[in-house]
């Protein structure tokens, strides 16, 4: 098990995340034209030397570490394999590794440090919703780019961020009518206490009211809490036929085990997990999870030409019983999107990227899936999968085709409920 710190710090209300990250951040210059511009660009740091440097910014140490760490291994990769084929626009990726230490501060002070002091033409990182909302007032006004690589609650689309994991519409809404079709009515709402959490079951709220489902509760706990018997207890009491599962970091361990301690296995409660990949699996163990449900748009049993090399060259380099899992994919993909956008652009130029990335397409792990131009969003296909007593995820149900990303609900009746409120 991987490092894991007392959180209880790092849970911080939203609002004071986002004036900590805006402490400092509009350092600049003037230029000829007259508009303003952070101390050193991406560009201009790209055009002198052999190498073009870009940001991994993920938690390594504290209770997101269990998630985190693997998704920057995956990202090292991409830039090695690239580097290794020659290169974008004939530099080297040269990476500057730095740890947001599952502090949302801490994620928005690095940000800040990546993009003004070493001038990184992008960043790659993150987990949680709570770092990305504390570090999106930074990009924006430091006029980077961040490469998000989790799925999230939506409700969110910035001019400097490529969202690389799925949007609800592509992950959560899905398996909800999933679960709606095939597993039952009565819902149990359980979650880490912040932003992603939160947001999602407010969707799933609207959802159930839409397609005849029941509220039976909801609960929150605060990132790192171990103690999950008394909600257990009120799991049994409230007998609902599903409990969607939107826990987050090392409390799933805890849940999980505790569950099984008491006596409750697959077979007597169906759960649904929306952060509990493979990586989690290998953490909390696969006897543990065995029969419970995950919904993501990857696994590592998922079946493409491109995922049989990518699962080889990941085991190849961090070893045989590492696995792969969607975060780490998308994480994977990011890399390479970027890397396509800049030749693409012809340039590290940061606007001259975002420009030539609308609707790229690339042959990922995971499939085919395109960028959005309309919300820098992917396309991608829903995977809703069973984990099985070796670690892995049995695919049970796909969308079929790639989903369009709708981070704001617009193509469903019930979701102006949701962005109202």
């Amino acid at each position: 098990m991987r490092e894991k710190r007392k959180v209880g710090k790092y849970v911080l209300p939203f609002s004071m995340a986002v004036m900590i990250a805006l402490t400092g951040c509009t350092s600049s210059t003037t230029t000829s034209g007259g508009t303003t511009a952070p101390e050193g660009t991406a560009s201009a740091a790209a055009a002198s030397g052999d190498t073009v440097p870009v940001g991994i910014l993920h938690s390594l140490t504290g209770t997101m570490s269990i998630s985190e760490v693997s998704v920057r291994d995956a990202e090292l990769l991409a830039i090695d394999e690239i580097n290794a084929a020659g290169g974008v626009l004939g530099k080297k990726i040269k990476p500057i590794i730095e740890d947001g230490a599952s502090d949302w501060p801490t994620f928005a002070e690095k940000t800040k440090k990546l993009i003004q002091k070493d001038n990184v033409a992008t960043i790659f990182g993150l987990w949680t919703s709570a770092s990305r909302k504390a570090v999106l007032p930074v990009v924006e006004q430091n006029k980077g780019l961040l490469w998000y690589p989790v799925q999230y609650e939506g409700l969110e689309s910035s001019p400097n961020i490529f969202y690389t994991g799925a949007t609800t519409n592509q992950q959560i809404i899905p398996a909800v009518t999933w679960l709606l079709q095939n597993k039952g009515k009565k819902f149990y709402l359980l979650g880490s206490d912040y932003v992603f959490p939160r947001t999602a079951n407010k969707i799933i709220k609207e959802q159930l009211k839409a397609e005849g489902g029941t509220l039976v509760a909801e609960e929150y706990t605060p990132l790192g809490h171990t103690d999950y018997n008394t909600i257990i207890s009120k799991i049994k009491k409230e007998k609902p036929d599903v409990v969607f599962n939107t826990l987050n970091g090392d409390s799933n361990v805890a849940f999980f085990k505790q569950l099984k301690d008491a006596g409750i296995t697959a077979s007597d409660l169906t759960t649904m997990s929306v952060s509990i990949a493979e990586e989690e699996v290998r953490g909390i163990g696969a006897s543990v999870l065995e029969g419970h449900y995950v919904a993501w748009n990857y696994y590592q049993t998922t079946d493409t030409p491109e995922n049989k090399k990518f699962v080889e060259a990941y085991k190849a380099k961090y070893g045989q019983d590492r696995v792969t899992d969607d975060p780490i994919e998308a994480g994977y993909t990011a890399v390479y999107l970027w890397a396509e956008a800049v030749k693409k652009a012809g340039s590290f130029d940061i606007d001259k990227v975002k420009e030539a990335a609308k609707g790229i397409e690339f042959n990922a792990p995971e499939g085919k899936v395109t960028i959005d131009g309309e919300n820098q969003h992917i396309m991608k296909t829903a995977r809703i999968g069973q984990i099985q007593g070796d670690g892995q995820i049995k695919e049970v149900w796909n969308s079929g085709s790639p989903i369009k990303p709708d981070p704001y609900l617009k193509t469903y009746p019930w979701g102006a409920e949701v962005t109202k409120k």
